[in-house]
Order: structure tokens, then sequence, then C-alpha cells
């Protein structure tokens, strides 16, 4: 097993892990290129978490697929990567599943790149398949609710957009990596999977048990005063996007099992965070 790694620290993770340590970034693409000619197959979970460009992080992540995918071409070794469930477009109030499209064109979010980053690779002969991530999370990080709580620790309020009932989709961490060797070893070409535990987790119970967490009070706002106290992480506050993975856990015999969202936030240290 090889591992790409941009520092000292996640090096030193990997070798603990028993895997192999290939030095490089999601910017060398040259360092991509050359890990990905050694391997038997490429699982992509890498993203630049810095939402403050986040059409310039996406833009970095297309670049990364093609150049995995330029390696990958016509060698039947598969490509794994990875985007959010909130690409895929149902309407109001459904769930979204791996059936549904992905939002296109110059309205789309920046996040499309990496869905048009597939089906460029695929169309040149990739066997790729894309794993949709909802909030991944454990006692220690609980994707964009990680932020959710940094705001509230830096405002002094844990907030919720409206009537809080907008719903985010949730997975443990320890039911992704299962999911992903599922994933890289099924036979196949241009499968959308999601990787959904909690099909929604209602916004508002998040803001609750934050609150709690950081003995703060708990509180309501508008879209437009939510896009001042949330900053970037405003842009998905007030979203509702449920999903569900009904369909990867038929295909695949995947059935997640770990703790609920709530629970790994009533649970965390606050005081450590």
């Amino acid at each position: 097993m090889l591992g790409l790694s941009r520092s000292d620290q996640g090096a030193k993770s990997l070798v603990t892990a028993g895997a192999q340590v290939h030095r490089g970034d999601l910017e060398d693409l040259e360092s991509l290129r050359r890990g990905a000619a050694m391997s038997d197959g490429v699982i992509h979970t890498a993203f630049i978490h810095d939402f403050s460009n986040f059409k310039a992080i996406c833009e970095t992540d297309r670049h990364a697929i093609e150049a995995l995918g330029s390696v990958l071409a016509g060698s039947d070794r598969p490509l794994v990567v990875t985007s959010g469930t909130g690409m895929a477009s149902s309407a109001p109030g459904r769930l979204a599943t791996e059936e549904d499209v992905h939002a296109s064109g110059p309205n789309a979010i920046p996040r499309v790149a990496t869905e048009e980053a597939a089906g460029s690779v695929a169309a040149k002969g990739v066997r790729i398949s894309v794993v949709h991530l909802p909030q991944v999370h454990d006692q220690f990080k609980q994707g964009l609710i990680t932020y959710m709580i940094a705001v509230a620790r830096d405002k002094g309020v844990s907030a919720y957009v409206g009537d809080g009932q907008n719903r985010w989709p949730a997975v443990h961490l320890s039911d992704t990596a299962p999911l992903y060797r599922l994933v890289l070893e099924k036979e196949g070409s241009g499968a959308t999977y999601h990787a959904v535990g909690e099909e929604g987790v209602l916004c508002r119970d998040i803001a609750e048990v934050i609150g709690r967490g950081l003995r703060v009070p708990v509180v309501s706002m508008s879209k437009e005063e939510a896009a001042t106290h949330f900053g970037w992480l405003g842009l998905f506050a007030g979203l509702d996007m449920p999903a569900s993975s009904a369909q990867t856990q038929q295909r695949l015999g995947w059935h997640p099992t770990g703790p609920g969202m709530i629970s790994d936030l009533e649970q965390m240290r606050y005081d450590a965070a």
C-alpha cells in the first residue's frame, strides 16, 4: 500500500498504518502521476480545506483527477474519487440518491469540477467511480460542523438558519474506509456511491448540542444574518441536503454501524477541541 503525504506527520501516520510513503501534494501533479504509476488502483480522498477560496481549490481537485487519470487510462486499474452528497441534485425535500445527476453549467457550485473531471477521464478509458461523502465525523472532527463549532466559540452563540429544520447527512469515520475498499474492488466503471449513515440530521439539533457543549446561547438567524455570522460557511449553513445510501448498501453489501452525529457531538471534549 502506497500513501501520499505532504508532511512529516502524515508520513509517520502512514508508516504506523503499514503503508509506504510517497511524498507530494495535490498541487504537485508530477508527484500524483508518479504515485499512480506505481499503484494497482488509486483512491483519491484529499481535498484542500481552504473554503474561503472554494473555486480555486475545486479547480485544484479537477487538475489532480486529470493527472491521476492520465496515468491510469486504458490500464483497467481503478480510480476512486471523492465528492459531496450535496452534488446530487434532487427536488426540494427529497432524499438525494446515487442516480441523481449533478448540477452543471455556469451556475453550478464550484465542486462540480470534481464531477466533470471524473467524466472527462472516464471518457479517456479510466475505470472510475465516485464516492459522495456527507459530514464525516468522530469525536474529534465533524466535517463542516467542525467550522460551526469554531464560529460558535468565537462569536459566543451557536446559530442555525430560520427554523433549523434543514438537514445534513452524516457518516461515522469508521464506516468510510470499508466503503472505499468495496468500491475499489467493485468491477465496472462510472458508478456513484453514497457514504451515508444518517440521511439527515437537523441543523437545529446540531446547533443545540454545540451550544450545550460550549455553554453558549443557541439562536436562530435569517439567511442574511447567517451570511455575515458564518462567513464562507454561510454558503452551506441554510442548505437542506438529505441523502440516501440505500442503493449503495444494496449494491455493495455495505451497512454503516458507527455512532450517530449527535452522539459524537455530545461526547466530544469541547474544552480540548
